[in-house]
């Protein structure tokens, strides 16, 4: 130890020394504050600003939109939403410099100044009669009083100019040609008179089907895709009611009981719905005694100008006002507040929430917790990519939290609709195949389904080879022959069949007067007869309705592909996501 105490001394004075340069750096703040960004893609950093600032802009949308704020629920969706958007706008730009898809000045001054100036430039500067005022796009453009609106601008229209440009890129690989048009018109126009026999596959009995395990094994190997299971999480959970309770009904009822005298003593009930915030707007219209609502019946016992006492519908505290009566009729005013919880309820609920989920997570356990509080714990699953959870719902919070938690972890309170809600992830089963004895039962049922289709499709092959006509198989049978005329080729319902698509497309394959052999359907194998073909004639084809089918499949194309695109390229990419770790900062 003696002979080792310099070498010591000097490591505990370069220890020290380098803790000194860190602090100076602010290395261990920078540590402790986490991520600079909320994420990035390739590299490309998403700020925190621009995240909230897209939040914000859905946020004001909505409450125009509905006259609400947002709840906890749509904001959820929203920050999903708007994450995904910032990701693939960044994708896509990446994208476009990759193809060196780029903007000249030239083009952004015909966008200002050309005779098809862009749609901001119209909305923004056209005048009454509607035309553009060049004037007052030069003075923005030029005026350094406007410079921070020209910039902007200019890269709203460079933006807009390369988003044209990529599209024009994607719809030059998606032509759509005249055969594929020529198609659609004939498919959409073309009818046949039908006759078919019908033999559903639920006639082969229970008996006649012995499936070995070793048949159940090799149909489970050969399609393990479709056992394939995305990442799942079992979880527990305790509810804090958001439900009106006794005394709120209590409260509503009285605070609409007070207003009787009001009500009676108003001279304009319009105005006295309004500015007592009636759950029921102002009715001018007269309404027969036999169309009255169950509920409001007792406004038929009332004197004109007489004000009801308080009646309960299943959601509202009402009072009625008969204002008039002719004959059979009456008109009459609804003045009524909604029985929901009231502020102080909900704030005790989501109080008693925080105060549960405070001790579950620092001092005791999740159940033990909710043991001394007297709450039930209950159990839910859910699934990756899956807003819906048994037992509580849809819920994009519920899954934005699980997606991004461990085992173990109990989430912050979380507001749904009804209740405030704290959960705790009890296991996280990875993606990956479900075992066999797991889906053994539903093996077993898709096997003997198709086991039902072979001996139906057999059997009927049987009797298709001694009765050759349609009505000969018929009386052999004992079967109906059914009819169906102007089905259309476009269709995938078979009328009385149900959803028979390859069944469709078969009938228009055969020849007038023609009987096929057996059809494999989706609920029964068929043999049908083909009466009569009105096949579409192009000749009808008109210049517009070419162009309309033209149009709509282009479109199908394209979204098609951008969808599988952008979906190709978010696997491709590097994609960091801080939220969940600066926002619970």
């Amino acid at each position: 130890m003696r002979n080792s105490t310099g070498v010591i001394l000097w490591v505990l004075i370069g220890s020290f020394g380098l803790l000194w340069v860190l602090s100076d750096v602010n290395f261990f703040e920078a540590m402790q504050a986490g991520p600079s960004s909320l994420g990035s893609v390739n590299g490309d950093k998403i700020s925190n600003e621009e995240y909230q600032s897209r939040i914000q802009y859905y946020s004001n949308a909505y409450s125009q939109q509905t006259g609400n704020s947002m709840t906890p629920e749509m904001r959820a969706y929203y920050e999903t939403q708007a994450w995904n958007e910032l990701v693939n706008s960044r994708l896509l730009r990446q994208k476009m410099d990759d193809l060196g898809i780029t903007v000249s000045d030239q083009e952004v001054l015909d966008m200002v100044y050309g005779e098809n100036p862009a749609p901001v430039i119209r909305q923004n500067f056209t005048r009454e009669d509607g035309t553009i005022d060049r004037a007052a796009v030069q003075q923005v453009l030029s005026s350094s009083e406007f410079s921070q609106q020209a910039v902007a601008l200019e890269m709203q229209l460079r933006e807009q100019r390369r988003q044209q440009k990529l599209n024009n890129y994607i719809s030059a690989g998606l032509q759509v040609t005249e055969g594929e048009v020529e198609r659609e018109f004939v498919k959409n126009n073309s009818t046949a008179n039908v006759n078919y026999i019908r033999f559903p596959y639920s006639e082969v009995t229970e008996q006649q089907l012995e499936v070995s395990d070793a048949e159940l094994r090799e149909y489970y190997n050969k399609n393990r895709e479709r056992y394939s299971r995305d990442e799942s999480y079992r979880i527990q959970y305790v509810t804090f009611s958001k439900l009106p309770t006794a005394s709120d009904t209590a409260q509503i009822v009285e605070d609409v009981r007070e207003l009787i005298t009001p009500f009676e003593n108003s001279e304009s009930d319009s105005l006295f719905l309004a500015r007592q915030g009636s759950s029921n707007q102002y009715q001018n219209a007269f309404v027969s005694e036999d169309d009255i609502r169950e509920e409001y019946t007792p406004v038929l016992d009332l004197e004109v100008g007489e004000v009801s006492d308080v009646i309960l519908t299943s959601n509202q505290a009402a009072i009625l006002k008969k204002t008039a009566e002719q004959g059979n009729e009456v008109k009459f005013q609804i003045m009524s507040y909604n029985i929901q919880a009231l502020p102080s309820t909900i704030d005790e609920a989501n109080e008693a929430a925080a105060d549960f989920e405070f001790f579950a997570s620092e001092e005791s356990s999740f159940d033990e917790e909710a043991e001394t509080r007297g709450l039930e714990v209950k159990e839910a699953f859910a699934t990756k990519g899956n807003d819906f959870i048994s037992g509580l719902g849809s819920s994009k919070q519920i899954m934005n939290f699980l997606e991004t938690a461990d085992e173990g972890d109990i989430s912050n309170t979380l507001e749904l609709s009804s209740d405030f809600v704290v959960l705790r992830v009890e296991e996280i089963t990875p993606e990956g195949y479900r075992p066999f004895e797991e889906v053994k039962s539903q093996v077993e049922t898709l096997v003997k389904v198709e086991r039902r289709k072979e001996l139906t499709v057999e059997k009927v092959e049987n009797l298709l080879a001694q009765n050759q006509t349609l009505s000969a198989l018929a009386e052999s049978t004992d079967k109906e022959i059914r009819n169906e005329d102007n089905l259309r080729a476009s269709a995938t319902v078979l009328p009385g069949a149900g959803r028979e698509p390859r069944v469709v497309g078969a009938i228009f394959a055969l020849d007038e007067g023609e009987t096929s052999g057996v059809i494999a359907g989706n609920s029964a194998a068929f043999v049908v007869e083909l009466i009569s073909k009105m096949e579409a004639d192009l000749a009808n084809l008109t210049p517009d309705q070419r162009q309309t089918i033209r149009q709509r499949l282009e479109q199908q194309k394209t979204q098609e592909f951008t969808s599988i695109w952008l979906e190709q390229l978010r696997e491709a990419a590097n994609i960091v996501d801080n939220r969940d770790r600066l926002l619970r900062q």
